[in-house]
């Protein structure tokens, strides 16, 4: 009984070790990361030029037009959010919409612009989260628009069995159009868990974010535990989809700069993965950025520097979507090559927290992006209930 006893002790003592160290290496970091502790505090930071736009409701990406100032949005309704949002499984089908739409912003007028959409589905319509907005290399008045949706399954087996029916949407329409004009719907075994997007100025191709390795399951829950899951994907509408990259960790928002780099955040982390194409459209990592906050979607401005719509605490995000209602706060972060003294000593990049808000003006944020050259901030979040606007 005593070498039983014994036995049974030094174990105890093996697995508090293995606890502790995993709790030191891991899961404090983790846990501060997503605003777990109570000395995370709130610091209201560039908010105070602002205004919200009602008339923008659940816009999950914003994209700026840059030679027009116009801002493009993927929306909803807060309502339909708060049963449907497949990448964190809400998978209530019923309440799920199938009616959002691509907005148009004019900063200059404040007038919103729905685009109407063909039914180019049968009937099952849009169901909106990642969007990018690409001029078209032959015509710049000519615009492609690239799209996550969630659309619900059909068959005989439920959403929270199967998943979400998710593929990527290419539509085009013109500088100040009115309507979409559907090309392609692209659907594949490689488009599991759709995140974000980022299309080619041909209207043909695309990368994209897959946030986690299946469409449903405990093997989700696994990226919390460090496991890398999630990926990357390339798609041409001719040739098909393959990885870009694999064994990414919780993959997110996905951006590139000019000069062809990619830039993906990761939701749980708070990093920021850069990426380098090869010459058969796979990727790979030459950097990484880390920041204090999760982060969402993702941007690049005309002046170069990257942009991230930021979660100060985690926990209130998840609330916020379940009940929309329920403030979160918001945070952006402008993220730029450091040119200080402290880029001696290794900080190669200058990462700034730009705005900053409780919850009471910006509310879920999960995207920002900023107009360089009329100075002027756009964020909104996938179930907020309107759009900030900040003027610098």
């Amino acid at each position: 009984m005593d070498k039983l006893a014994s036995i049974a002790l030094n174990s105890l003592v093996v697995l508090l070790a293995l606890a502790g160290g995993f709790y030191q290496l891991y899961l404090k970091s983790l846990l501060s990361t997503f605003g777990y502790f109570p000395d995370r505090r709130i610091q209201p930071t560039g908010n105070e030029n602002c205004k919200a736009i009602p008339e923008l409701q659940a816009c999950e990406k914003l994209v700026i037009h840059q030679p027009t100032g116009l801002v493009y949005l993927a929306c909803s309704t807060p309502d339909s959010r708060a049963h449907w949002i497949p990448t964190v499984n809400q998978l209530n089908a019923t309440g799920a919409s199938n009616k959002d739409y691509v907005a148009v912003y004019n900063p200059s007028t404040s007038h919103v612009t729905r685009l109407a959409t063909p039914d180019f589905n049968n009937g099952r319509g849009l169901s909106l989260h990642g969007m990018d907005v690409v001029a078209s290399a032959s015509d710049p008045d000519i615009i492609f628009i690239y799209l996550v949706n969630h659309r619900v399954p059909i068959g005989d087996k439920s959403a929270k069995e199967v998943g979400a029916d998710s593929v990527i949407e290419i539509f085009q329409t013109t500088v100040g159009g009115r309507a979409l004009e559907h090309i392609k719907t692209v659907e594949d075994p490689i488009i599991i868990a759709p995140n974000d997007v980022i299309g080619s100025a041909d209207g043909e191709s695309f990368y994209f974010t897959n946030d986690h390795g299946s469409r449903v399951g405990f093997s989700r829950h696994f990226e919390l535990l460090g496991q890398k899951h999630s990926s990357v994907g390339y798609c041409h509408i001719e040739s098909g989809c393959k990885y870009a990259l694999s064994k990414t960790h919780s993959s997110n928002g996905i951006a590139s700069a000019p000069n062809g780099t990619l830039y993906v955040g990761d939701c749980i982390s708070g990093g920021i993965t850069i990426l380098e194409k090869q010459v058969d459209d796979t990727l790979v990592v030459t950097d990484s950025i880390k920041t204090e906050y999760v982060l969402d979607n993702l941007a690049v401005d005309a002046d170069g520097q990257l942009w991230a719509a930021a979660i100060p605490k985690v926990v209130l995000a998840v609330k916020h979507m379940r009940n929309p209602k329920s403030p979160s706060p918001s945070a952006a972060y402008r993220i730029s090559i450091n040119t200080g003294v402290n880029a001696f000593y290794g900080e190669k990049y200058r990462v700034e927290k730009a705005f900053e808000d409780n919850g009471s003006l910006m509310s879920g944020i999960t995207s920002a992006g900023y107009d360089s050259e009329r100075k002027i901030l756009f964020m909104h979040g996938i179930a907020s209930p309107h759009m900030v606007v900040c003027s610098a």
